[in-house]
């Protein structure tokens, strides 16, 4: 017997869409060099050591966000208090969307995200910076 989910994936990520500011990869591109914005990247570390990473973003594991969103939280990042705007990304647009509906239900703003992900990035020619392997 399947489970009967009360809402699939697809379902929370169209309500997400309802409520939050999407940005096209074409319009996040110039914003990198804008001192008040913040591009989050969500992605796990192995996608950043296979993909790359877009130069200057600041990594926030999607497990972690909240956490690191929350000045009450031991876990708290202070550049979540810096009141930027933040735009957030992940490989291709789904935990992202998700994410930035959750720091905006938790009261941070202003806060978007990249609709396509990092691979949207890429492809509209966003910078990518690849890590060089250690030796």
């Amino acid at each position: 017997m399947a489970l009967k989910l009360k809402k699939g994936i697809k379902q929370l990520v169209a309500d997400a869409y309802k409520e939050i500011e999407t940005l096209q990869a074409r319009d996040a591109i110039p914003l990198k060099d804008d001192p008040n914005v913040v591009l989050v990247d969500l992605r796990d570390i192995r996608e950043l050591a296979r993909d790359g990473r877009i130069p200057g973003a600041f990594h926030a594991p999607r497990g972690m966000l909240e956490f690191w969103v929350d000045p009450e939280s031991p876990y708290y990042k202070n550049i979540f208090g810096t009141g930027k705007k933040f735009v957030f990304f992940c490989a291709g647009g789904l935990r992202s969307a998700l994410a930035t509906q959750a720091v905006q239900q938790m009261g941070l703003e202003p806060v978007c995200h990249i609709e396509g992900g990092f691979r949207a990035w890429k492809e509209a020619g966003g910078p990518v910076e690849i890590e060089k392997p250690k030796e």
